[in-house]
Protein backbone atom coordinates (compact mmCIF):
# COMPACT_ATOMS: atom_id res chain seq x y z
CA UNK A 1 0.00 0.00 0.00
CA UNK A 2 1.36 3.39 -0.94
CA UNK A 3 1.33 5.86 1.93
CA UNK A 4 0.32 9.43 1.11
CA UNK A 5 3.16 11.95 1.00
CA UNK A 6 1.43 14.33 3.39
CA UNK A 7 -1.77 13.84 5.29
CA UNK A 8 -2.96 17.37 6.07
CA UNK A 9 -5.23 18.48 8.84
CA UNK A 10 -8.03 20.77 7.74
CA UNK A 11 -9.10 23.29 10.34
CA UNK A 12 -11.39 25.92 8.90
CA UNK A 13 -14.40 27.75 10.20
CA UNK A 14 -16.53 27.76 7.05
CA UNK A 15 -16.92 25.15 4.30
CA UNK A 16 -14.32 22.50 3.55
CA UNK A 17 -14.54 20.60 0.26
CA UNK A 18 -12.29 17.59 -0.11
CA UNK A 19 -12.06 15.55 -3.29
CA UNK A 20 -9.88 12.57 -4.19
CA UNK A 21 -7.45 12.92 -1.32
CA UNK A 22 -6.65 11.49 2.10
CA UNK A 23 -6.67 13.68 5.22
CA UNK A 24 -6.19 13.06 8.91
CA UNK A 25 -8.49 15.48 10.76
CA UNK A 26 -11.18 17.83 9.48
CA UNK A 27 -12.76 20.57 11.63
CA UNK A 28 -15.26 22.92 9.95
CA UNK A 29 -18.83 24.14 9.99
CA UNK A 30 -19.59 22.17 6.81
CA UNK A 31 -17.59 19.35 5.23
CA UNK A 32 -18.20 18.00 1.73
CA UNK A 33 -16.20 14.97 0.65
CA UNK A 34 -16.19 13.21 -2.72
CA UNK A 35 -14.01 10.13 -3.22
CA UNK A 36 -11.91 11.07 -0.22
CA UNK A 37 -10.76 9.59 3.08
CA UNK A 38 -10.56 11.16 6.55
CA UNK A 39 -9.61 9.77 9.95
CA UNK A 40 -11.82 12.12 11.99
CA UNK A 41 -14.41 14.70 11.01
CA UNK A 42 -15.88 17.22 13.43
CA UNK A 43 -18.42 19.57 11.89
CA UNK A 44 -21.93 20.94 12.04
CA UNK A 45 -22.92 19.37 8.70
CA UNK A 46 -21.14 16.56 6.83
CA UNK A 47 -21.86 15.36 3.29
CA UNK A 48 -20.02 12.28 2.01
CA UNK A 49 -20.21 10.69 -1.41
CA UNK A 50 -18.11 7.63 -2.22
CA UNK A 51 -15.88 8.48 0.72
CA UNK A 52 -14.64 6.93 3.95
CA UNK A 53 -14.27 8.25 7.49
CA UNK A 54 -13.08 6.72 10.74
CA UNK A 55 -14.95 8.89 13.22
CA UNK A 56 -17.64 11.48 12.45
CA UNK A 57 -19.11 13.88 15.03
CA UNK A 58 -21.69 16.26 13.60
CA UNK A 59 -25.15 17.71 13.95
CA UNK A 60 -26.22 16.38 10.55
CA UNK A 61 -24.57 13.64 8.46
CA UNK A 62 -25.52 12.72 4.91
CA UNK A 63 -23.66 9.83 3.25
CA UNK A 64 -24.11 8.04 -0.06
CA UNK A 65 -22.09 5.00 -1.12
CA UNK A 66 -19.60 5.58 1.67
CA UNK A 67 -17.95 3.74 4.56
CA UNK A 68 -18.02 5.08 8.12
CA UNK A 69 -16.61 3.42 11.24
CA UNK A 70 -18.38 5.45 13.97
CA UNK A 71 -20.96 8.21 13.68
CA UNK A 72 -22.22 10.39 16.52
CA UNK A 73 -24.78 12.87 15.22
CA UNK A 74 -28.14 14.46 15.76
CA UNK A 75 -29.44 13.32 12.38
CA UNK A 76 -28.03 10.70 10.00
CA UNK A 77 -29.14 9.95 6.45
CA UNK A 78 -27.12 7.14 4.86
CA UNK A 79 -27.87 5.51 1.51
CA UNK A 80 -26.05 2.41 0.28
CA UNK A 81 -23.47 2.92 3.01
CA UNK A 82 -21.47 0.59 5.25
CA UNK A 83 -21.27 1.74 8.88
CA UNK A 84 -19.90 0.20 12.05
CA UNK A 85 -21.70 2.11 14.81
CA UNK A 86 -24.29 4.87 14.54
CA UNK A 87 -25.53 6.91 17.51
CA UNK A 88 -28.11 9.55 16.60
CA UNK A 89 -31.36 11.11 17.65
CA UNK A 90 -32.79 10.38 14.19
CA UNK A 91 -31.20 7.87 11.80
CA UNK A 92 -32.24 6.70 8.35
CA UNK A 93 -29.93 3.99 7.00
CA UNK A 94 -29.70 1.64 4.04
CA UNK A 95 -26.78 -0.68 3.39
CA UNK A 96 -24.73 -2.62 5.92
CA UNK A 97 -24.65 -1.52 9.54
CA UNK A 98 -23.11 -3.05 12.65
CA UNK A 99 -25.21 -1.21 15.25
CA UNK A 100 -27.76 1.60 15.13
CA UNK A 101 -28.75 3.29 18.40
CA UNK A 102 -31.26 6.07 17.80
CA UNK A 103 -34.35 7.71 19.21
CA UNK A 104 -36.03 7.29 15.82
CA UNK A 105 -34.52 4.72 13.46
CA UNK A 106 -35.59 4.13 9.87
CA UNK A 107 -33.90 1.04 8.44
CA UNK A 108 -34.65 0.18 4.82
CA UNK A 109 -33.05 -2.28 2.43
CA UNK A 110 -30.39 -3.03 5.02
CA UNK A 111 -28.51 -5.71 6.84
CA UNK A 112 -27.97 -4.63 10.45
CA UNK A 113 -26.59 -6.62 13.34
CA UNK A 114 -28.21 -4.56 16.13
CA UNK A 115 -30.95 -1.92 15.90
CA UNK A 116 -32.04 -0.16 19.10
CA UNK A 117 -34.50 2.72 19.17
CA UNK A 118 -37.64 4.16 20.66
CA UNK A 119 -39.43 4.34 17.30
CA UNK A 120 -38.15 1.87 14.73
CA UNK A 121 -39.45 1.71 11.15
CA UNK A 122 -38.14 -1.22 9.12
CA UNK A 123 -38.69 -2.17 5.48
CA UNK A 124 -37.05 -4.95 3.47
CA UNK A 125 -34.30 -5.44 6.05
CA UNK A 126 -32.64 -8.17 8.07
CA UNK A 127 -31.41 -7.84 11.63
CA UNK A 128 -29.88 -10.13 14.20
CA UNK A 129 -31.17 -8.19 17.22
CA UNK A 130 -33.98 -5.63 17.12
CA UNK A 131 -35.01 -3.72 20.24
CA UNK A 132 -37.60 -0.96 20.22
CA UNK A 133 -40.63 0.45 21.95
CA UNK A 134 -42.63 1.05 18.74
CA UNK A 135 -41.64 -1.19 15.83
CA UNK A 136 -43.33 -0.89 12.45
CA UNK A 137 -42.68 -2.59 9.16
CA UNK A 138 -41.56 -5.88 7.71
CA UNK A 139 -38.34 -7.18 9.23
CA UNK A 140 -36.62 -10.54 9.10
CA UNK A 141 -34.76 -11.34 12.29
CA UNK A 142 -32.05 -13.92 11.87
CA UNK A 143 -32.33 -15.05 15.49
CA UNK A 144 -35.73 -15.72 17.03
CA UNK A 145 -36.38 -16.61 20.69
CA UNK A 146 -35.74 -20.32 20.16
CA UNK A 147 -32.48 -19.70 18.26
CA UNK A 148 -31.26 -17.27 20.94
CA UNK A 149 -31.95 -19.83 23.67
CA UNK A 150 -30.12 -22.58 21.78
CA UNK A 151 -27.16 -20.29 21.00
CA UNK A 152 -26.92 -19.28 24.67
CA UNK A 153 -27.01 -22.87 25.87
CA UNK A 154 -24.43 -24.05 23.32
CA UNK A 155 -22.16 -21.06 24.06
CA UNK A 156 -22.40 -21.73 27.81
CA UNK A 157 -21.68 -25.42 27.29
CA UNK A 158 -18.54 -24.73 25.23
CA UNK A 159 -17.34 -22.08 27.70
CA UNK A 160 -17.77 -24.53 30.60
CA UNK A 161 -15.96 -27.33 28.78
CA UNK A 162 -13.10 -24.98 27.85
CA UNK A 163 -12.80 -23.79 31.45
CA UNK A 164 -12.78 -27.34 32.82
CA UNK A 165 -10.19 -28.52 30.28
CA UNK A 166 -8.02 -25.48 31.04
CA UNK A 167 -8.11 -26.24 34.75
CA UNK A 168 -7.31 -29.92 34.16
CA UNK A 169 -4.41 -29.22 31.82
CA UNK A 170 -2.94 -26.08 33.36
CA UNK A 171 -4.29 -26.11 36.90
CA UNK A 172 -2.11 -25.80 39.98
CA UNK A 173 -1.37 -28.85 42.09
Amino acid sequence: MIEPQNSPTYDESQVTQISQTEVKDVHAEMVRMHQADADTITADKVELQQSAAGSVKATRVSARQSALATVDAGEVLAEQTAMGYVHAEKASVSGYTGAVVAGSADVHQSMAVVVVGTDVHVSESRTVLLIGRNIQGNVTTLMDTRSALIAGLVGGLFASITLLLGRMLFGRK
